[in-house]
């Protein structure tokens, strides 16, 4: 189906397809006793891309964006600034920072946390140059491909990817590298793309790999079955066969959608959904790519820990 075309679909059945979205979301909520995540990991979605993993005492974050500013803020160009008091609420600890690419709603927030927490990020060149712009570059490790890095109990790799061509099916948003000699004033478009990647995590004898863009370079990507996927699935429209490649390089047993609500939505109101994202649709794709693949989604800021009762 056609950017335009897919646009017009949903504006025109927008509220049925919010509703199947809630409806989606709230039904698949996932256990805390499935048995593809090891007991004792605590798992938070931090909306967007946005992970917390806690295992035996360590933390890591993937991709953490807690600031969100708005629609209006980001569009015209304004200075972006992290949240210290959002990053207080959310964030209690972290012992390494993951970064899959460096767009502001994956990236804005990670300098605040690894100065809070005197934490390293890991990631690409990107990355790397937006810690020299605020002149901290020993926070930041410009990481090798499929090189395995350890923190505590987890093991995690960076798998070269790609990201998805939003505007209008042809092109990558901002798609450069940061390389600004001064990065504390920086609006969106100085969140350049920079290298993307996929990210592999192991922990407790358990493989999650964090997809955070709608695009892959398929030799790219391990063979073998992983534990659990967490799939980013904005923008999946633009890319040919896209969970059908993922999915035939992960094999997953279990996934876990993200980067489907609105991320210029305050953290605190109840969830959102991006424009024509399509939560349901997914849902929908997924099994008919895998029947035996467990779906599972997470609520906002609520920790699952498993093997334990979910608390309310």
């Amino acid at each position: 189906m056609s950017y335009w075309r897919s646009l017009f679909d949903y504006l025109l059945h927008r509220k049925e397809r919010l509703a199947n979205d809630r409806s989606a979301h709230l039904d698949l909520q996932l256990s805390s006793e499935t048995s593809h995540l090891p007991k004792g990991l605590e798992i938070e979605w931090l909306g967007t891309s946005g992970f917390r993993l806690t295992y035996e005492g360590s933390t890591i974050l993937v991709d953490p964006y807690l600031t969100r500013p708005g629609l209006f803020r980001v569009a015209s160009g304004r200075r972006l600034v992290p949240d210290e008091n959002l990053l207080e609420r959310y964030v209690h600890a972290a012992d390494a920072v993951l970064v899959g690419h460096t767009h502001f709603d994956h990236a804005l927030d990670v300098p605040l946390v690894t100065q809070r927490f005197g934490c390293k990020a890991y990631g690409s060149k990107s990355l790397a140059a937006l810690f020299q712009g605020l002149g901290r570059p020993e926070e930041a490790v410009a990481v090798e491909p499929h090189r395995v890095y350890e923190q505590g109990p987890f093991r995690f790799s960076f798998v070269p990817s790609l990201h998805s061509k939003l505007i209008l099916g042809r092109r990558i948003p901002y798609d450069y590298e940061i390389s600004c000699e001064h990065a504390e004033h920086l609006g969106a478009r100085g969140y350049g793309c920079g290298q993307v990647f996929g990210i592999r995590i192991e922990v407790a004898g358990k493989i999650l790999y964090h997809q955070g863009s709608c695009d892959l370079i398929d030799d790219e990507i391990p063979r073998g079955s992983v534990d659990a996927l967490l799939a980013g699935i904005a923008g999946r429209g633009f890319t040919e066969r896209y969970l059908e490649r993922l999915f035939a390089r992960v094999d997953p047993k279990l996934v876990i959608p993200h980067h489907y609500d609105d991320f210029f939505r305050p953290l605190d109101q109840d969830i959102s959904f991006s424009l024509n994202v399509n939560l349901s649709s997914f849902i929908e794709e997924a099994r008919r790519v895998s029947r035996d693949v467990e779906i599972g989604t997470l609520e906002p800021t609520r920790p699952l820990v498993i093997g334990q009762a979910s608390r309310s």
